[in-house]
């Protein structure tokens, strides 16, 4: 009962999902990024479990088809499962199980694959790689929710979704945006939302990991977020 996308960016190689469902708390279960050398989600039934071998497969630089082939032959209950990865290559590879249920599919393109099940349509997938394609200018956090707020206007998932998350890595060995919404009636509008307060923090939290020193992140934001000091004094009486 999901929708998701993973994809790299040819011009920073940053790479990241981004995922929405009508489950809880998707963001623990289901995407996994390695800096530097892939992104994967692994849904429809998903199984957490599949997380950790997706990462060392990843790290060890193999090919999206090969990962995909390997954490299938390792999982008792193939059929089940979906899973779609982007490699160290920029390369993607997909695999939705016979017992998906409808609609279920997925559509891989240059550096990104599109993935869903429980679906509207094969519209949501088309959607969400048509916004994907046509913001090439953007930062990949923001193509990512683009993305999934075009699965959602394109009908979602029937049922509604109830979580989504967003994860992206550069080259470094933490995460630049690992935003959740575990619970929420709209969870892409609230994860819109949490990514528009956090994208000019990023450079932030890069920079204080190293310089200890820099402001708090009120007092850098007041310094850098245009606007944002007028919208946060108190109003008038």
């Amino acid at each position: 009962m999901t929708f998701s996308i993973v994809a790299r960016c040819p011009t920073t190689g940053q790479y990241g999902v981004g995922i929405a469902t009508y489950s809880p708390n998707v963001g623990v279960r289901c995407p996994v990024v390695v800096p530097q050398r892939g992104a994967a989600s692994m849904q429809a039934v998903a199984n957490p479990h599949l997380l950790p071998m997706a990462r060392r497969l990843m790290e060890s630089a193999l090919s999206a088809e090969k990962i995909v082939a390997e954490l299938l032959a390792s999982d008792p209950f193939p059929q089940s499962r979906q899973i779609h990865v982007v490699d160290v290559y920029g390369r993607a590879h997909a695999f939705t199980g016979e017992k998906n249920a409808a609609w279920a599919g997925h559509v891989t393109g240059d550096g990104f694959s599109v993935a869903g099940n429980v679906l509207a349509g094969e519209g949501v997938l088309k959607a969400m790689a048509s916004a994907f394609e046509h913001s090439a200018n953007e930062q990949l956090a923001e193509r990512l929710v683009r993305a999934i707020e075009a699965g959602r206007d394109a009908g979602g998932q029937p049922e509604g979704q109830n979580s989504s998350a967003l994860m992206v890595y550069g080259d470094l060995p933490f995460p630049l945006v690992d935003l959740r919404v575990d619970l929420h009636d709209h969870p892409e509008a609230e994860l819109r939302r949490l990514w528009d307060w956090f994208c000019p923090m990023v450079p932030y939290y890069v920079q204080r990991a190293a310089t200890p020193s820099v402001p708090r992140w009120w007092q850098w934001r007041m310094e850098h977020v245009p606007g944002w000091i007028a919208r946060h004094l108190p109003k008038p009486d």
